[in-house]
């Protein structure tokens, strides 16, 4: 899913009906959200679904070299694929519990948001955000890696986008919608009923990449995927989501509860349908404006 709804709103409870409502903003202008997952990386890194290896060889096969950037690399997942697929990776990830993680994991991590990152001359074949480009500025993220790529270098921001079962995708958002009512965004959001939920979120960063110049035609590449899960194995992602991440306890257990509650009614487990989807380009021969 998206850690957060594409375009969240600021703030916290809503107050009375007739308070005006936060200004709804860009995730990336939301630092504390961007910046909260880190208060549980060991979580984060061992629940989190990896990505296609498919999608990795195609970006390392359409780009000139090995050398590869991960920005907002968290925990070092989609890093290791890449190593582990023969590329040499450095990370650049805002929140340091996370790029610590990272470290530990064997990634290169610096500890910057993408915008302010300082690469000091280097370049770079690939730039890569797995899970991860929502939370940066799209037109300056993306004029950032026209400047740090080599020509003809790739930049391939990706999501997992996930679609639950129909009847667990209404238990997951009526439990949202009875242990947060005052939610600061639609919490219908939380279910982005697989890839058309994310479309507005590939479509920004596709606009971002034309905005900012540098490239060629933008792309969407699709790989279509299974996961089994038990009820444990979920409960246990949903604390990593961008919306939970700072939500009380108790608020929390009770949405894990009307959820588990729907798994356990279909036997204890049920099989996730993910879409995985790169927005890429190639920086132009001619180099960046």
């Amino acid at each position: 899913m998206p850690t957060i709804p594409s375009e969240a709103a600021s703030g916290g409870s809503q107050g009375p009906a007739d308070a005006p409502r936060p200004q709804p903003v860009g995730p990336h202008q939301l630092r504390g959200a961007a910046e909260s997952f880190g208060s549980d990386a060991e979580r984060y890194d061992r629940v989190r679904p990896r990505y296609p290896d498919a999608m990795v060889d195609r970006i390392i096969a359409g780009s000139p070299g090995p050398e590869v950037l991960s920005v907002g690399c968290g925990t070092g997942i989609d890093a290791r694929q890449f190593q582990a697929a023969g590329c040499t990776v450095l990370g650049v990830e805002p929140d340091a519990r996370m790029a610590a993680a990272a470290q530990r994991g064997g990634v290169a991590a610096e500890v910057a948001t993408f915008e302010a990152w300082d690469p000091a001359g280097r370049s770079f074949d690939a730039v890569v955000a797995g899970q991860a480009w929502h939370w940066v500025d799209p037109v300056a993220g993306a004029a950032k890696a026209a400047r740090v790529l080599r020509p003809g270098g790739r930049l391939a921001a990706f999501w997992n986008a996930f679609q639950l079962p129909p009847d667990l995708a209404e238990a997951f958002v009526a439990a949202c919608q009875q242990a947060w009512p005052d939610a600061p965004f639609d919490v219908s959001a939380v279910d982005p009923q697989g890839v058309d939920g994310y479309q507005a979120l590939f479509a920004k960063a596709a606009d971002g990449i034309r905005e900012a110049g540098g490239f060629g035609a933008v792309e969407q590449w699709r790989f279509d995927w299974e996961w089994p899960y038990t009820r444990e194995a979920w409960l246990d992602q949903l604390p990593t989501f961008g919306v939970f991440t700072r939500l009380p306890a108790d608020r929390l257990e009770e949405i894990q509860n009307g959820i588990g509650a729907a798994i356990d009614a279909r036997g204890g487990s049920f099989t996730m349908r993910y879409a995985t989807v790169a927005v890429t380009a190639v920086r132009s021969r001619r180099g960046a404006s």
